[in-house]
């Protein structure tokens, strides 16, 4: 998650595309010469975008934990969900599915998926709390089984478990952030089935750790865009992008396919 896109206008005419396939009296093939026309036309001017995560990770940050630390029994009780549900709806749900649609622009197929799917639970979310202010639907309290709530996370936790087995191909950060959100969802699913509090006040637990993760995964990847440099380390699999004050970007990247284009963030 820590990689990000080059802001520049290509040239495709430089390179040595020409060489290509040449047949025994050094003719280009039929091929070769549609190639090197096309090469010779085209030009390709990028877009530049900042890391959509960042934000996305930081709305993602502020929701969990406020529901993750009352969850946990920090502080307040069954009905405080009333009174921070509209930043959760619009900072954890709107602004995180912009960050997923930014993400799809980025060619980021897993923060697609992972600010798509929790940005809609949090939209989700705020109208069901928006549906108990206006006592159109009565809240369910903690400890007491509520099987249509709990089957909620059911999927998100399956949905998430794909997302975090996929993120390990990136960074253990990102890594961290989806396992405990997993467990999390998991064990809320669980403890809402059964009404079991103890259940719940652990999956609590989890969401606060997860939040803890994505603040700090988040903190890195905008000190990387902004300096260019490893300030904070994300746990990826190339040493020399973990080494502090590294440059680990490569802005230019698939030459032969996406000139100038580095897929991801």
């Amino acid at each position: 998650m820590a990689r990000r896109h080059a802001a520049s206008t290509i040239d495709l005419t430089q390179g040595s595309a020409r060489s290509h396939g040449t047949g025994e009296n050094g003719d280009a093939t039929s091929e070769s010469a549609e190639f090197d026309s096309w090469l010779d036309r085209s030009r390709i001017v990028l877009s530049p975008i900042a890391p959509p995560s960042v934000l996305g990770l930081f709305g993602f940050f502020t929701a969990t934990i406020m529901m993750g630390t009352n969850l946990a029994g920090w502080w307040g009780n069954d009905l405080s969900t009333l009174s921070f549900f509209p930043l959760a709806l619009i900072f954890g749900g709107l602004v995180q599915l912009l960050s997923a649609m930014w993400s799809f622009k980025a060619r980021d197929g897993l923060a697609t998926a992972v600010h798509g799917t929790w940005g809609s639970f949090w939209l989700a979310w705020g109208i069901l709390h928006l549906l108990y202010v206006t006592g159109v639907q009565s809240p369910v309290p903690l400890g007491t089984p509520d099987a249509g709530f709990a089957i909620w996370f059911v999927p998100l936790c399956a949905i998430t478990i794909s997302a975090a087995l996929a993120s390990l191909t990136e960074s253990l950060g990102f890594f961290g952030v989806l396992a405990a959100l997993a467990g999390g969802s998991g064990i809320l699913a669980a403890g809402l089935w059964t009404g079991s509090l103890a259940a719940d006040r652990v999956a609590g637990w989890f969401l606060v750790i997860a939040a803890a993760i994505a603040w700090y995964v988040a903190t890195a990847m905008m000190l990387l865009a902004i300096t260019g440099r490893t300030v904070l380390p994300l746990g990826t699999w190339s040493k020399a992008a973990n080494r502090p004050l590294a440059k680990p970007i490569h802005p230019i990247e698939y030459p032969g396919g996406f000139p100038g284009v580095k897929i991801g963030q």
